[in-house]
């Protein structure tokens, strides 16, 4: 096919998780003739088997289309997928600013969600132009007329000509293709022959190096080109570029507008960042393309093997994920309690629970997981200030001025019966309700401020159980804000316990520490001698469970006689018990640290 500018169209597609945004893919894949009957399966363009599982798409994989329009005309359609989850916001943003349009899919059944709501206002801001499109008409329970009525009102958005599609029966698909190909516009003029390309995605491929998924803006890409990486400064020289149709297919050039990837034999992941902008070495353009900022882990975990042997076999996992992951960030350290094991960032929760289950199942590891903690930052006296987001580095108390903790805006959508359920939650979670929309008869938005510490565990699920699964929520950051902030230790034995440890609210610490040692109470063995649990603020200890000691009757061989005998074996025992305790070691088993974690307050 022929270049022309006038004939490429560039969409992604917003939906909420399980709102059919892959299957509607795979339909078009189909229809376009982009994949052959024989190689069709369902999730096309989803790679992982968690993503098949799950619903969900972790990696997004754009691919390149040719639909033959009912105007006789033939139109490049180039799908860039995105992830769904709020944790990828910043991918979804980056795979947006290569779109001039997007495909806004709603569940006829279900409704506008709150994920949908926040990526769909990341796609206004772009200045996108959004198709809405229902799907899962064919459901008895679907109401489309409701829904358009919701997207007016909740969204804003004109749903009169949306698409009534069913992605699973195939109906309504080339309806939406006639409106990709008439309602988004095509790539606009360049405004030089410079070259400028947005680097969107990334993928690590063990033969060729890291691959970099761009859209062309102006200029043009060729083999042999010498490129520079704006933000990171490296120059490299182009062995192959090429377009997803949706196996990566070669082609000479790559032109403004087109979408595909390029290898330039880049050996570590590190050098290509998203969003960054790929010009010609030897004429540059002076400023990049907008938009760019670096990622930073929100959420930090331990990740420690449970056999201390399969250390070097974690951290070459872990080396081989960060190729295919530029957001998972990762150091070395150590726990008493648990040994060598390493200090883990991610963007979200999902993040790290996707990550934990491919070390599992893609490396065939034995691990276990700390609890997830935020980044607070510390003002000290000195005017210095610290980041810190493990206990093991918590300051002298004396010398803090104050504490900052993160706090994020949190959109929830659900039935209005579940109100004061909701509102419960939010306080007990110490939120502060900004902002309730009545969406419909039905359905409630509430915004919430929450301190992200807050939020990270459970929030999830309870949030699930209050509505019956009815809910949905969605966070994005907002600032920092002073906050009573304050080291909870655990002592076994007299002795701290780090993993046990945590940074926490005052007012939510003394209900923390007592439900953590009532757990430990059940799960550390009984030794020859007391053990005392204790939870402390400074000085000042909040909660003690004591482990009772294993006794033996010593006087079961005394019958009759003076009770001086019995004192006597009794004095003996308690001396033994005495010299015991100085020597003695408490061995925590590995349970009690995933007990540890589900330790409800």
């Amino acid at each position: 096919m022929t270049y022309d500018r006038s004939k490429i169209r560039n969409f992604s597609i917003i939906a909420h998780i399980d709102h059919g945004k892959s299957t509607i893919a795979d339909r078009m894949l189909e229809l376009t003739g982009t994949v052959a009957m024989r190689e069709m399966q369902e999730q096309v363009l989803d790679a992982m088997d968690l993503e098949r599982e799950r619903g969900i798409t972790i990696k997004a994989h754009p691919v390149t289309m040719h639909y033959k329009a009912d105007d006789g005309e033939i139109y490049e359609i180039n799908l860039i997928d995105t992830p769904g989850h709020v944790d990828f916001s910043y991918e979804v943003s980056r795979s947006l600013a290569a779109c001039e349009g997007a495909l806004l899919v709603v569940d006829a059944v279900q409704g506008v969600q709150a994920q949908t709501l926040a990526n769909v206002h990341l796609a206004i801001e772009r200045n996108l132009e959004i198709v809405p499109v229902l799907n899962k008409i064919d459901l008895p329970a679907a109401d489309p007329v409701s829904v358009k009525q919701q997207i007016e009102d909740v969204i804003g958005l004109d749903a009169s000509t949306a698409v009534l599609c069913s992605a699973k029966n195939g109906i309504g698909i080339r309806e939406i293709l006639e409106q990709i190909v008439h309602l988004v516009p095509p790539p606009r003029a360049p405004e030089d022959e410079q070259l400028r390309a947005l680097v969107f995605d990334s993928h690590y491929d063990c033969y060729r190096g890291v691959m970099i998924y761009v859209r062309v803006m102006s200029g043009e890409i060729t083999r042999k080109s010498s490129i520079l990486m704006m933000v990171t400064g490296k120059l490299f020289e182009v062995t192959e570029v090429g377009v997803f149709s949706p196996k990566e297919t070669p082609v000479e050039v790559l032109r403004p507008g087109q979408v595909g990837y390029l290898l330039a034999n880049i050996k570590t992941s590190s050098d290509v960042k998203i969003g960054d902008t790929i010009t010609s070495a030897q004429k540059p353009v002076s400023t990049p393309l907008p938009g760019f900022r670096a990622v930073s882990p929100v959420v930090f975990a331990g990740i420690y093997p449970v056999d201390s042997s399969d250390f070097e076999a974690l951290r070459d996992a872990l080396s081989r994920l960060q190729l295919n992951d530029s957001a998972l960030h990762v150091e070395q350290e150590s726990s008493l309690a648990l040994g060598f094991g390493f200090r883990c960032g991610f963007l979200g929760l999902l993040h790290l629970e996707i990550v934990f289950e491919r070390l599992q199942r893609e490396f065939n590891l034995d691990i276990i997981t700390t609890a997830p903690s935020v980044v607070y930052k510390f003002l000290l006296r000195s005017g210095e200030e610290k980041n810190i987001d493990n206990v093991a580095h918590y300051p002298d108390p004396t010398l803090i001025e104050h504490v900052e903790e993160p706090w994020v805006i949190c959109h929830i959508m659900a039935p209005s019966d579940y109100l004061g359920a909701l509102m419960n939650l939010g306080m007990e979670k110490r939120g502060e309700l900004t902002k309730t929309e009545t969406l419909d008869a039905k359905r409630l938005l509430l915004t919430f401020l929450f301190p992200l510490g807050e939020i990270l565990t459970d929030f999830s699920d309870k949030m699930k159980s209050v509505t019956r699964g009815y809910g949905s929520f969605d966070y994005e950051f907002k600032e920092y804000r002073k906050g009573d902030i304050i080291k909870l230790e655990i002592r076994v034995n007299e002795e701290p316990v780090d993993a046990f440890s945590c940074l926490i609210h005052r007012s939510r610490a003394e209900a923390k520490g007592r439900a953590i040692c009532k757990k430990l109470l059940d799960v550390i063995p009984q030794q020859q001698f007391k053990v005392p649990i204790q939870a402390a603020i400074g000085g000042k200890i909040i909660g003690r469970e004591t482990i009772s000691a294993i006794t033996k009757n010593v006087t079961a061989k005394c019958y009759g006689g003076d009770i001086t005998r019995k004192r006597k074996l009794w004095e003996k025992q308690k001396k033994g018990k005495r010299k015991m305790k100085e020597f003695g070691k408490v061995q925590i088993p590995q349970s009690a640290f995933m007990e540890v974690l589900k330790a409800e307050e």
